[in-house]
Formats: structure tokens, C-alpha cells, sequence
């Protein structure tokens, strides 16, 4: 192999390093409990699981789909959630759940409540919409299930939460609050039932 070819491929290679450097890094992204929630009323120390969400296929995806057009949407390659979404948003509810029932009772799908009385909450979401520098859309179905009855509790939330920045972190903030929402209703649905 000659000295100048040697030269060539040297350079060539150099130049493809260098446009690999160049590629954007990716962020990654949580849903967590809304932080805003507090306990409503008394603190009921009730056995509380929640079973796996489903979601829209369009966004149970690693990219966060965002809305940037009238029936356009675009997934975002270097904007990412951390884990698969169906998960993160089963365990932000049982979060919230935990908050706003004031009960360290309440788990996933799958956690032993040791044969106690427990109730079993199942939440489909419709629509997880997010506009960047907007709004952050989610419509929820959910079921209860009390303890020792065989007719569910039903109900439907749609939350819309105005985005706080045009960042990808006020975002994910905001679908943190429109889950808060959805988390409200079903423990409000809880804590009605107890009363009656």
C-alpha cells in the first residue's frame, strides 16, 4: 500500500470520527407524582393496587411524540423516555395514589396486599397528546374495583395542563400533573365509596 493511499484512508476515517461527534446527545425523561398533591382529608390507610396501564400505540414508543401540526405528529429521536412509558405511568398513579389517600398500602400490579381487603384500579389512556411550549393532553378510563363487591366503579378524566417553558422537562412536568388529575378522580372515587 502506498504512502498517499495510506494518507487517504487515514483522512477518511478521521472525517467519518468527526461527524460522529458531531450527532446530537439524547435526553431522557421520567413521568414522577405530581408534587402538588396533598392528602384528601383524613388519611385512609387502605390496600390499594394498580394494574398495568394501556396506551395508544402511537406513543408507547422510546421517542416522546410530540403534536406539531393538525393531525401531524413527530417522534422526537433525541428526546426519549427513560423506561417504557405503559410502566412509568402505572407507577406515577400509585404514587399519587399513595399521596392523596394518605396510604403506604398501595403498589403495582403483582404486589402481595397478604389477603386484605384491597382495591384494584385499572386505568386506560386514551390520549396522551403533547404540543412543546403548549399543552400536555391526557384522557383516562378507570375502573375500580372494591374490595368483596363485583360491580366496578367507572369513570373518565381528561386533563389538560398548560406546558411551563418551551423545554422538554416542563413537558414531562406537565403530563406529571395531568396524571395528578386522573389520580385525583380515582381516589375521590375511592374515598366516596368508603363513605357509603
Amino acid at each position: 500500500m502506498t504512502r498517499a493511499l495510506i494518507s487517504g484512508v487515514v483522512a477518511l476515517f478521521a472525517v467519518s470520527l468527526g461527524g460522529c461527534t458531531g450527532s446530537p446527545a439524547s435526553s431522557f425523561y421520567q413521568l414522577k407524582p405530581d408534587s402538588t398533591l396533598t392528602t384528601m382529608g383524613t388519611a385512609v390507610p387502605v390496600y390499594v393496587v394498580v394494574h398495568p396501564v394501556t396506551i395508544p400505540a402511537l406513543v408507547d414508543r422510546p421517542q416522546i411524540v410530540v403534536s406539531v401540526a393538525d393531525n401531524q405528529v413527530w417522534p422526537e429521536e433525541f428526546q426519549r423516555w427513560a423506561e417504557p412509558l405503559k410502566g412509568n405511568i402505572q407507577r406515577t398513579i400509585a404514587g399519587d395514589l399513595a399521596v392523596l389517600l394518605g396510604s403506604e398500602h398501595v403498589s403495582v400490579y403483582g404486589a402481595d396486599s397478604s389477603g386484605l381487603p384491597t382495591w384494584r384500579v385499572r386505568v386506560d389512556i386514551m390520549q396522551f397528546d403533547s404540543v412543546l411550549g403548549d399543552w400536555a393532553t391526557i384522557e383516562a378510563l378507570w375502573t375500580i374495583w372494591p374490595p368483596g363487591k363485583a360491580t366496578p366503579i367507572t369513570g373518565r378524566t381528561l386533563a389538560h395542563q398548560p406546558v411551563k417553558g418551551q423545554a422538554y422537562d416542563a413537558l414531562v412536568a406537565a403530563h406529571d400533573r395531568a396524571l395528578g388529575s386522573v389520580s385525583r378522580d380515582v381516589a375521590a372515587a375511592i374515598l366516596q365509596s368508603l363513605s357509603r
